[in-house]
């Protein structure tokens, strides 16, 4: 029996281990700076609470105490929410990616999240029951609406996994939705609501939506997981992936519900925030590669990191008033997007 060592054998395994070393490392210092900056976040507001404060309400509650009171029930659902929904947008990104092999598909970018927007527009103007759990079914329609005619177009169109194709379809996608939307508005009189959830935010939210949040997010992730091996796969290409036994059909399908449900989630709770989903993939790939084993975990802690920081920019640009999170994630978005617009090839 042959008992030589290959060299080359072992390079690969002390590639893979040194690659699961970096991805725990990372993930574990990215929980951790985010469970910081949640901290930071709940002490943040027009009364500055000190972290010691924070802290204590965690761990003794007094219902007498009006700062403790002012972060349980407002300060820590914000947070929470603004962790979860930055998650939920960067791996419906990744996913996005990964599905149509496109470097710059973002809900926000190829007509999911205007969808839900014309969707929530609908709802304001011919629906008299205002409710959350009424503006959330109309999110998820929209979603569902935009992402059919994105995945649609991306299998009937000869160059489906032409980057520029895509993009250029989804930018036309969320004028229509967008022009129909701000159409409906004015003419019912529903324009301030409606610019108000485009602006995109997270005041007001409350542990109602921390817990709707929270099990979809989950669902999200694991669902996410269970496709990453075949998301990595498709990215070399379909021949590749069928050849290699992988049902397409099924990866697609099981991709797209995952997309709905949590751009349709975080859309209807935070309004339209954008380039989060663009942003946090490359930035992951560019550090760690593009197995979607490692881009998919990762996507959900630096998206949760990223929103909470852009909320805590949004409370401190102009205090008392709150800037829209949705510019501060733009700013960071457009220039990360044109110049992936400039590149000849992506990270995919």
């Amino acid at each position: 029996m042959d008992k030589t060592i290959n060299p080359e054998m072992i390079k690969q395994h002390s590639t893979v281990s040194s690659v699961q070393k970096r991805t725990i490392i990372a993930g574990l210092l990215g929980l951790l700076f985010v469970f910081l900056f949640l901290l930071v976040s709940i002490g943040l507001g027009a009364v500055w609470i000190s972290p010691s404060v924070v802290v204590d309400s965690l761990i003794s509650f007094q219902h007498g105490n009006i700062e403790h009171q002012l972060i349980r029930e407002v300060r820590i659902p914000r947070a929470l929410t603004a962790a979860l929904v930055g998650a939920a947008l960067a791996v419906a990104g990744a996913l996005m990616q990964g599905l149509t092999r496109n470097p710059l598909a973002d809900p926000s970018i190829i007509g999911i999240t205007h969808g839900s927007g014309l969707a929530i527009a609908i709802s304001l103007a011919f629906v008299s029951s205002g409710s959350y759990w009424n503006l959330l079914l109309w999110s998820f329609a929209g979603s569902a609406i935009g992402a059919s005619f994105v995945f649609i177009f991306s299998l009937i169109s000869k160059d489906r996994i032409s980057p520029v194709t895509l993009t250029l379809a989804g930018a036309a996608l969320s004028t229509l939705f967008s022009a129909l939307s701000t159409g409906i508005a004015l003419y019912f009189q529903v324009s301030q609501d409606l610019s108000f959830w485009f602006a995109g935010g997270l005041s007001g939210t409350k542990w109602l939506h921390v817990m709707i949040l929270f099990p979809a997010v989950i669902l999200g992730v694991i669902l996410s997981l269970s496709i990453s091996r075949s998301l990595t796969i498709l990215s070399m290409g379909e021949e590749v992936a069928t050849g290699l036994g992988q049902s397409l059909q099924k990866v697609r399908w099981i991709g797209i519900i995952t997309v709905v449900l949590l751009s349709g989630v975080a859309v209807s709770i935070a309004g339209a925030i954008g380039f989060i989903g663009l942003v946090i993939p490359h930035i992951i790939r560019l550090l760690l590669g593009s197995s979607y084993q490692v881009v998919i975990p990762l996507s959900a802690v630096a998206g949760a990191l990223l929103l909470v920081l852009a909320d805590i920019g949004a409370r401190m640009i102009n205090p008392p008033f709150e800037t829209p999170v949705s510019a501060i994630t733009a700013l960071v978005g457009v220039p990360f997007f044109l110049y992936l617009s400039r590149k000849k090839r992506g990270y995919l």
